[in-house]
């Protein structure tokens, strides 16, 4: 506890912190935030401050200030915000900021959404969810938090905040070319509750209105196509490159040859040509909205 004008302020724990755990097989991570913790105990030390003292000044408990200095935990950007001006650091702490950020997400979602923003042109087909990109974090949560094996609520919230980071791809300049094609019935599935599903669908509005995003709407009720094994996603780079990923072929491992990517192509181009025009796909899930 932490005495504040007489008041008791309870100093923040790792219950207070889910979801800043280092992953252990996240080698670039453990080796990031190990070296964070490094230089912030280095310069505690400099400044002849005890942990106990520090952790108090910046709203932490002892044990959570030796846990991130021995890189066991991910500080916040605003402890490194903190540390960097109690420490009188110069910004040195608080640049840190950005690497340590990255560390948070897991590292699979960090290298897709590394390529995502490098894309000129993204292209997905969803069929048994609502994709990555669209999902608001109510979704996204109640996607995850439905999982079985059980996820703890710190892995929960973490691939929460890996997922809505990846939507800044849509504010990126200039933007990509985005086309996504969804399936109807996981539209009408309504994950996490009516509140959360109405929200959801907004945001499908939202995204599929802009200037840049091309959204379209596979109906239940239409014939047999290409995409019935699994979802497709393909990404074209401004170099002429291009990578693509389906469930449905070459073991579900990405795709870089020319020869295979002109495959996942013809099955994307199918899909979208047999899916409902953008207009149409729009229409149909205002009329979603409407029928609650």
């Amino acid at each position: 506890m932490q005495q504040v004008d007489g008041s008791a302020v309870r100093l923040k724990t790792e219950a207070d912190e889910p979801g800043w755990e280092v992953d252990p097989d996240d080698d670039w991570g453990v080796a990031v935030v190990a070296t964070v913790g490094r230089q912030l105990k280095l310069r505690r030390e400099a400044v002849g401050m005890r942990a106990a003292d520090f952790g108090e000044t910046v709203g932490y408990g002892e044990d959570m200030v030796y846990k991130i200095e021995a890189g066991k935990r991910i500080p916040r950007p605003e402890y490194l915000d903190k540390a960097d001006e109690v420490l009188t650091a110069g910004g040195l702490l608080a640049a840190m900021k950005e690497d340590v950020k990255k560390v948070r997400y897991p590292k699979k979602v960090r290298d897709l959404a590394q390529l995502e923003a490098k894309a000129v042109e993204i292209g997905v087909y969803e069929c048994n969810s609502i994709n990555g990109l669209l999902q608001t974090p109510e979704h996204a949560r109640a996607l995850f938090e439905a999982a079985q094996p059980a996820y703890s609520q710190d892995d929960v919230e973490r691939m929460v905040a890996a997922r809505v980071a990846r939507q800044s791809v849509f504010g990126r300049e200039p933007a990509p070319a985005i086309n996504f094609v969804l399936e109807e019935a996981p539209l009408r599935r309504q994950v996490g509750g009516t509140m959360v599903w109405r929200r959801q669908l907004e945001r499908l509005l939202d995204v599929g209105r802009l200037r840049t995003v091309t959204l379209q709407v596979m109906p239940t009720n239409t014939d047999a196509h290409p995409g019935l094994d699994g979802r497709i996603e393909l990404l074209k780079f401004p170099d002429g490159t291009a990578v693509g990923r389906s469930d449905g072929a070459f073991n579900g491992r990405p795709a870089s040859d020319p020869r295979q990517l002109r495959v996942l192509e013809l099955r994307y181009g199918t899909i979208r040509a047999q899916a409902l025009p953008p207009r149409e796909s729009l229409a149909f899930i205002e009329q979603l909205l409407g029928e609650t």
